[in-house]
């Protein structure tokens, strides 16, 4: 008997009351341009695999974490009792972890034929948990597959099954958590690989698929469109956002245009709850071929950097600034000793361009400088005061992250001086301070109040420059500050901590607070 939801059932209900009383109308047009999956499925879902990983534990002798007294039998008969289905299985499959079983537990496919790479774990199999499970797929027929990197982090052991059911384990080549892209090897041949596309050519609405493993469901397919391009989630990374259905599990799993093409990596949803919220995002196939590339040949990612902290352009600083529109990246500061401090890039530089291609946004300078090989030579262009300077510099290879440190001594009791228009009172830094924070002047803020607060300026804070001036004492700052334009924006270029950035505030008038 099947039971319907009262939804259904009353929705029929209504249906077989007014059907006969509705006037009689024309069938509708079957519905045309609809697209059809099923070549594509059978096509790609070959090439898609199903992860899992393990860790290993140590038992505790006489069999774990079961109760004094109890064992196996007794465990078995509680299931059956109380939930109606046999014990779930262990590590070690079921039945005492016969020959033939898989380190999936159950029966693995055809006893022993179904792990054919994965034999050479021996007898640690029992000491084997289940600590995961994604998707991947097949790059190269040699036994080549790309997941994303968090689906095996900390794994101790990687089983990749394909779907004829065989089952592998497989070899780590290499992960880049900065992309969040893997490789991992299975000893096999004649695998049936993915045909690569091109993320650059994806459009907006247009219809893809994705295939992979949601909450465990191996060769599970959903289908959606491209909602939008170069999404900045605050990652390395502009994705690819899609309304395809992409729960845990999918993870590592291709998206796939309706040429059959693979053209991103399925990594990332927006959720409040943990599930699908009608918002996915896959990682370009471009970058993540180019990250694959090298960790097949070396095993890692080499990346370029120049050693700067960056910002996004606003409108405000843009218009402050006279830049045209608002693009670029913003350094706020620099680190020492690095490639763009011996080059001669300064905190409030807004870089344009790299090796002359333009940075539209601030996400996209790391992914161009990373693209460099490091060691080779670049240029630079930078907006500074109203003008733009090309600055030759040397790439450096990408470390351990760090950011620009200097010691700062708490500066001496400040001498107040009356607010101005920007509602601030400085006092001059000390010779020392300057020497120890690596700059040649500015003016120390010792009280804020009107539009300095309200544009969130605090006490402490170091003024470097306003509008196109730099500013070298206290003095200079008040002439400086008391011509300003009450209806023009200034962007004053603040150092707070280790980092600069500009601040644009609308000076008050002399009747204003």
């Amino acid at each position: 008997m099947t039971i319907l939801p009262l939804r259904k059932f009353f929705a029929a209900a209504v249906v077989a009351v007014c059907l006969p009383l509705a006037p009689q109308v024309a069938a509708a047009a079957p519905a045309a341009n609809l697209p059809d999956f099923t070549d594509l499925v059978d096509k790609v879902g070959p090439s898609v695999v199903n992860i899992r990983t393990t860790t290993r534990v140590t038992l505790s002798q006489g069999g774990g974490a079961l109760p004094p007294g109890m064992d196996n039998g007794d465990m078995s008969e509680f299931f059956r009792r109380f939930f109606g289905i046999p014990l779930p299985q262990g590590p070690q499959g079921g039945q005492g972890g016969q020959g033939g079983q898989s380190p999936r537990g159950g029966q693995g496919g055809q006893g022993g034929q179904g792990s054919q790479g994965g034999q050479d774990s021996g007898p640690d199999n029992g000491d084997e948990q289940n600590s995961g499970v994604g998707s991947g797929f097949i790059m190269t027929s040699d036994g080549y597959v790309m997941t994303n990197a968090h689906v095996v982090d900390d794994a101790d052991s990687i089983y990749v099954t394909l779907t004829d059911k065989r089952e592998f384990k497989a070899r780590l080549i290499g992960v880049d958590d900065r992309t969040d892209v893997a490789v991992v090897k299975i000893q096999a041949n004649n695998l049936p690989a993915v045909n690569v596309g091109d993320s650059n050519k994806v459009r907006v609405g247009e219809w893809v698929v994705a295939i992979g493993s949601p909450f465990g469901l191996e060769n599970t397919v959903t289908a959606g469109i491209v909602s939008a391009k170069g999404r900045d989630t605050g990652d390395y990374l502009p994705f690819i956002q899609t309304d395809v259905a992409v729960n845990p599990g999918n993870s590592g799993g291709p998206l796939i245009n309706m040429q059959g093409e693979v053209i991103g990596i399925n990594s990332q949803i927006y959720s409040r709850t943990g599930g699908f919220m009608g918002i996915s995002f896959a990682i370009p196939i471009d970058e993540a071929m180019r990250v694959a590339d090298q960790l097949k040949s070396t095993g890692k990612v080499t990346r370029g950097r120049i050693a700067v902290a960056i910002g996004e352009v606003t409108k405000d600083v843009a218009d402050s600034l006279g830049l045209p529109k608002a693009q670029g990246a913003l350094v706020s500061s620099v680190e020492p000793g690095g490639p763009a401090e011996k080059a001669g890039i300064q905190p409030g530089d807004i870089i344009l361009k790299f090796n002359g291609q333009s940075v539209d946004t601030a996400t996209d300078l790391p992914r161009m400088v990373g693209d460099t090989k490091p060691g080779s030579k670049a240029t630079v262009t930078v907006w500074r005061k109203g003008q733009t300077r090309d600055l030759p510099i040397t790439i450096a290879e990408m470390q351990t992250d760090k950011g620009a440190k200097a010691d700062q001594k708490k500066a001496p009791e400040p001498k107040p001086r009356a607010a101005n228009a920007l509602g601030l009172s400085v006092t001059d830094i000390p010779a020392d301070q300057l020497s120890q924070l690596k700059i040649k002047g500015g003016v120390v803020v010792d009280s804020v109040d009107g539009p300095a607060a309200r544009a969130g300026l605090q006490k402490g804070d170091i003024i470097l420059r306003v509008g196109d001036t730099d500013i070298a004492n206290a003095k200079q700052f008040q002439d400086v500050t008391a011509h300003l334009d009450p209806q023009k924006m200034v962007a004053i270029l603040v150092r707070r901590g280790d980092n600069t950035q500009f601040v644009p505030i609308r000076p008050r008038g002399p009747a204003q607070k």
